[in-house]
């Protein structure tokens, strides 16, 4: 990311809040793209480092996906600020798996009540698949959703 798309990824977060008890959907890049949560060990690291924040209180972790090089998390926000979320699983997730560089930002899609919070999380771990890592997604071992 050149200075100036970075420049305007700061923009669009300007004025920005979290609210507590919504919905986002979140996604996070790895740098370049390589491939590090194909390692199945850092994969689980980071999945236990998102279950973490939901045993500070942090969110309501209701659906997963770690794909080879970007993360998709499906929260119910409750005692954090997404960019501080943001921030810690990246730092973290950084430190304990050496491999590992982030992009810089994240995406975050705050969901509207009407969304229907299944279909959302249903398409979020249907990646893989759609991906071609597997052909079932029963098959891919980095996910998880509330009510599955």
């Amino acid at each position: 990311m050149d200075t100036q798309e970075k420049a305007r990824s700061h923009r669009l977060r300007l004025g920005r809040s979290s609210e507590s008890d919504r919905f986002y959907l979140l996604t996070t890049v790895t740098q370049k793209r390589e491939p590090i949560f194909a390692d199945t060990r850092a994969a689980r690291t980071l999945i236990h480092i998102l279950s973490r924040q939901q045993e500070m209180g942090k969110v309501v972790s209701h659906a997963f996906v770690v794909m080879p090089d970007h993360l998709h998390w499906l929260v119910q926000l409750q005692n954090d600020q997404l960019n501080l979320l943001m921030g810690r699983v990246k730092s973290i997730s950084a430190r304990q798996i050496g491999a590992l560089r982030w992009q810089a930002g994240f995406h975050d899609h705050a969901l509207r009540r009407e969304e229907d919070i299944k279909k959302i999380a249903r398409y979020i771990i249907a990646n893989p698949l759609r991906a071609g890592l597997v052909d079932s997604v029963g098959d891919y071992p980095h996910w998880d959703a509330i009510w599955l």
